[in-house]
């Protein structure tokens, strides 16, 4: 079963909002465990003061209860403005969810508009086709075309033949280091420059292993490659001016039919989705430079918090109170007995508290790696234009059980990317991005008419909007981009493009080292 492009990252988005929620949940908690560890060793000081009135003389138990009030005294103060950081950062990480849930909304409209503004010129543009196969100018231009692409492509051709001949049958040369000594050197040209005693060794060897008869046979195989390649790409510009003269027809046939008024709300439609993305992206970059704030003040790691906990802990840890601690052990006392047990109790719930918020951490860590790559998949969706409503894919697992691979980091991001640009393919007449077709495709080898086989209109190139393509980036495919096409362009190959802005940097990287579910 397969699913649509608009509902596939609507899928992707959902999943997103449950890594936010979840990653915020885990700072709460991590947050909340910090405080409560402070808490605890409050409570720790507070019992060694018991501890101290009961064992200590006046003087040397006043001398401890102030030395261990003052730090906890500045712990508390310092958790106080902590707890005000934390909420701050946290409403800051809240406002800007809404602000790009609001942005996801207005895109998601844009979107829904432009299909309805595609729909309507692809009505008219198949209400043309007639008109248009029947002008005689255009009819030409067309067989031009296809003439030009024939040329094209079999340049293209002889060009790869003769630079596979240039590696297979110049590798002898190669291989061979007295040749390749006197080719480096430039004997026998012009450019050689050698002393006689040299000159007089080089020639034995010239004479020795045949290079007069074997020189200009390498040179050639080297040469022929060049020249076609320049040849080939002059017949790639010829192309490319006779697909910018076709579709220069093809849209004033159907802007003489009142289609201008819709290509150029399409248009301002695809710059309004740009905007709407780079503005999504940014506020992405935000939240993520808020999440890492965030992520320092709830593991108490800001300076005034860490500190603080610091010196509490060193004063509870000093000899002292140690030898306290251990004369109070040795005692059978009803008192003592109650105050080390309570202390013995807060320091288990101190190490419990630790390690939990250790695993907390780590998992904070692994959410957040996640988001940034999920957003580069998300990224590179809109990039490639895949959540157009021509766009499909033909596997629904992949927002079923490989999205939940993906997010319990069964397998890499990258990998995950790949199964998307394998899995997706377009509406016949409805490629964004499928552009003009080349007469290579099978598609176009009907050259009767001018419309895709499934009569779903032009197949618009970039010279629509002014560009040209290139026969090397669409040999069999048609040029990339085009009316009708989407905003951005350009496939990433294996890695992703998305641009990072702030102290995230860039993140290229796929995959998780640490799995867990939703």
């Amino acid at each position: 079963m397969s699913i649509r492009g608009p509902q596939a990252l609507a899928s992707l988005e959902e999943a997103m909002r449950d890594i936010r929620r979840e990653e915020d949940e885990l700072s709460k908690r991590v947050s909340r465990a910090a405080e409560r560890a402070s808490k605890i060793r409050e409570h720790e000081a507070e019992l060694f003061r018991q501890l101290a009135r009961l064992r200590l003389e006046p003087a040397v138990q006043s001398e401890l209860d102030g030395r261990i009030s003052a730090a906890e005294a500045r712990a508390r103060d310092t958790l106080k403005a902590h707890s005000k950081d934390v909420s701050k950062a946290e409403k800051a990480i809240s406002a800007l969810d809404a602000s790009r849930a609001e942005l996801t909304d207005k895109r998601a409209s844009a979107i829904a508009l432009l299909e309805e503004q595609q729909a309507q010129l692809k009505a008219l543009t198949t209400a043309q086709a007639g008109k248009l196969a029947a002008d005689p100018v255009y009819a030409a231009k067309r067989a031009e075309t296809e003439e030009l692409d024939r040329i094209a492509e079999q340049s293209l051709r002889k060009t790869e033949q003769a630079e596979t001949d240039r590696e297979e049958k110049g590798r002898p040369y190669r291989e061979d280091p007295l040749f390749m000594y006197l080719w480096d050197a430039g004997y026998g040209t012009s450019t050689y420059k050698a002393s006689n005693l040299i000159r007089y060794l080089d020639g034995l060897v010239a004479n020795l292993i045949g290079f007069a008869k074997a020189r200009p046979n390498y040179a050639m195989l080297n040469e022929i490659p060049l020249r076609l390649r320049e040849h080939a790409e002059r017949q790639e510009a010829n192309v490319s001016a006779a697909e910018a003269e076709l579709a220069a027809l093809e849209v004033a046939a159907v802007d003489a039919a009142g289609g201008k008024p819709l290509r150029q709300a399409i248009a301002l439609g695809q710059q309004s989705i740009e905007t709407l993305d780079a503005e999504i992206a940014r506020l992405e970059d935000e939240r993520d430079a808020a999440a890492e704030a965030l992520q320092i003040l709830a593991e108490g790691k800001d300076p005034a918090f860490e500190g603080a906990a610091a010196e509490l802990a060193a004063a509870l840890g000093r000899e002292d109170i140690q030898t306290l601690l251990a004369e109070a052990r040795q005692t059978r006392t009803g008192q003592d007995d109650t105050l080390v047990a309570q202390i013995d109790e807060a320091r288990a719930r101190l190490r419990e508290e630790e390690e939990e918020s250790r695993e907390q951490r780590e998992r904070l860590k692994t959410l957040a790696a996640r988001r940034r790559e999920l957003e580069d998949i998300q990224w590179e969706f809109k990039k490639q234009r895949f959540d157009d409503p021509g766009s499909s894919f033909k596997e629904d697992r992949l927002v079923g059980d490989l999205l939940n691979d993906f997010l319990r980091g069964g397998i890499s991001a990258a990998s995950y990317w790949d199964q998307w640009r394998k899995s997706q393919n377009w509406a016949p007449g409805s490629e964004w991005g499928a552009g003009y077709k080349s007469t290579r495709s099978s598609q176009r080898s009907n050259t009767s008419s001018p419309w895709a086989p499934s009569g779903g209109g032009f197949q618009w190139p970039d010279s629509s909007f002014g560009g040209t393509g290139s026969r090397k980036g669409k040999s069999k495919g048609g040029m990339s981009g085009g009316f009708g096409g989407g905003w951005g362009g350009g496939s990433s190959g294996g890695g992703f493009s998305r641009p990072r802005t702030g102290s995230s940097g860039s993140r290229k990287q796929g995959g998780f080292k640490t799995g867990g579910g939703f």
